[in-house]
C-alpha cells in the first residue's frame, strides 16, 4: 500500500524547507515571523483570517496548523466556523462571478 499524498507528520518538517537554499528560507521565515507578529490585527485575528485561507486554498497542513493556531489564541469553535463560512462565500462568489463573463461571450455569439 503507498503511502498517502497528505502525511500529517510532514507539518512538522516544515522549518525544513530551508535546507536546500538557506538564505530564501531564512528570508521567507523571517517575513513569515513578521506577519503574525501583533499589529493592528490581534494574533487571534491573524489566526482565523489563516484558518479560512487555509480552508479557501484547501491546504491540510495549514488547516490543521491554524486551526490549533486559533484554538491556542482564543477562539471558538464558532468563531472558527464562521471564519471558514467567510471564505467559503467569497470562494463561491468568485466563481458565480465569473458567470458574467460567460453570460457576455452567451450575448457576443448569439446576439
Amino acid at each position: 500500500m503507498s503511502k498517502p499524498y497528505y502525511i500529517e507528520e510532514d507539518l512538522k518538517k516544515f522549518g525544513q524547507i530551508s535546507e536546500f537554499q538557506p538564505e530564501l528560507g531564512k528570508k521567507f521565515f523571517d517575513w513569515y515571523n513578521a506577519v503574525f507578529e501583533e499589529g493592528a490585527l490581534t494574533q487571534r485575528e491573524k489566526a482565523l483570517i489563516a484558518l479560512a485561507v487555509a480552508h479557501a486554498i484547501q491546504c491540510p497542513y495549514c488547516i490543521d496548523a491554524y486551526t490549533r493556531s486559533s484554538l491556542e489564541k482564543g477562539a471558538d469553535e464558532e468563531q472558527m466556523m464562521e471564519a471558514i463560512h467567510v471564505a467559503s462565500a467569497i470562494r463561491g462568489g468568485a466563481s458565480l462571478v465569473h458567470g458574467v463573463q460567460m453570460m457576455n461571450k452567451t450575448k457576443d455569439l448569439t446576439l
